[in-house]
């Protein structure tokens, strides 16, 4: 899959902390360190996504009453 360009506006004290931790963590730009944060956030956050996905909330919830009816047998 083709890398996708994306533009982002942030306000200004975010654009500042966050030259400011690349600089300070040697990233070798903001826009590297955005990237990196992007990374952290959707690895972070995929697994809460997933459960409120509605098809993937019944997968779960019809295999959690399959393994209670096997161990009430």
């Amino acid at each position: 899959m083709a890398d996708e360009k994306m533009t982002l506006a942030l306000p200004a004290a975010l654009a500042a902390e966050l030259r400011r931790l690349a600089a300070a963590l040697g990233i070798e730009s903001p826009e590297a360190a955005a990237r990196l944060a992007i990374e952290d956030w959707t690895a972070r956050n995929r697994e809460a996504a997933d459960v409120t996905d509605a098809d993937g909330k019944y997968f779960v919830n019809q295999a959690l009453d399959e393994l209670i009816a096997r161990q009430r047998k």
